[in-house]
């Protein structure tokens, strides 16, 4: 029961970020990773890659949790921080600054002064995949760390899953606890809105804001604008006591 208290999470929530970023469990991605931050690309040669696995981050009493898919190769696998440094992440927090969940439009870089208000982010699988394309065995072994996080954030009371992979991690999540009904009626779509069984967090869905996403018009800064107001008056509604999905 100590563990609800606030700083204890906070603690937790740190020494958990300690271990994504000092996990070893997929070699494949471990090898793709390090390749890339010793050839990074030309354009950021004079960068230090981060190289590992990125941590989550963001506001430890968040109402919001976003997942997104994993980190992208010279994106946050450059900077160490979740969708800071690419075009994904420009989308993102611009719309995420707009709807007051972020304190700036943009995020360069680690440590460049962002902060999340009421928002936190991480992932399905913490280290980048060849082609963005992690295996099943991959997402199994990060699932674990996916687990803890909510475990720990248990203010949170919606999920934005960014993309269908982390629609469907949270899914597998919330249905190895409770039984549901079945996944045919569950479908990923963009505005997609789902209720869960007492106890866990709504579940929404956007197109993942990827460059061929956003610059084909599959998703376009008013279907997420869209998106986030949902999610704020869905906050706006009453709290039901202990929304953590943790129930083990």
């Amino acid at each position: 029961m100590g563990q609800d208290k606030p700083n204890i999470r906070h603690e937790s929530l740190e020494r958990l970020q300690g271990e994504i970023i000092a996990c070893e469990k997929c070699a494949r991605l471990r090898r793709y990773c390090g390749r890339v931050a010793r050839e990074k690309r030309r354009m950021y040669r004079e960068w230090e890659y981060w190289g590992k696995p990125v941590p989550s981050f963001g506001d430890p009493e968040a109402e919001l949790l976003i997942l997104g898919l994993a980190p992208a190769a010279h994106g946050a696998n450059r900077t160490g921080r979740m969708f800071t440094g690419d075009g994904s992440g420009d989308f993102l927090y611009r719309r995420l600054f707009e709807a007051g969940f972020a304190n700036q439009a943009e995020s360069r870089r680690k440590n460049d002064g962002l902060r999340l208000r009421g928002c936190y982010i991480t992932a399905a699988i913490h280290c980048a995949p060849p082609k963005n394309k992690p295996r099943p065995r991959e997402l199994e072994n990060c699932r674990p760390y996916l687990e803890k996080e909510f475990e720990l954030l248990s203010g949170v009371r919606a999920v934005l899953a960014l993309g269908r992979i982390a629609f469907d991690a949270y899914l597998r999540i919330v249905r190895d606890q409770v039984t549901l009904p079945p996944r045919s009626q569950f479908k990923f779509a963009h505005g997609a809105s789902y209720s869960l069984p007492e106890g866990f967090p709504r579940l929404f869905a956007s197109y993942h804001p990827s460059r061929q996403n956003t610059q084909t018009g599959r998703l376009t800064p008013a279907m997420m604008r869209s998106v986030l107001e949902a999610i704020q008056r869905f906050l706006r509604e009453p709290s039901p006591p202990n929304p953590s999905i943790a129930r083990r």
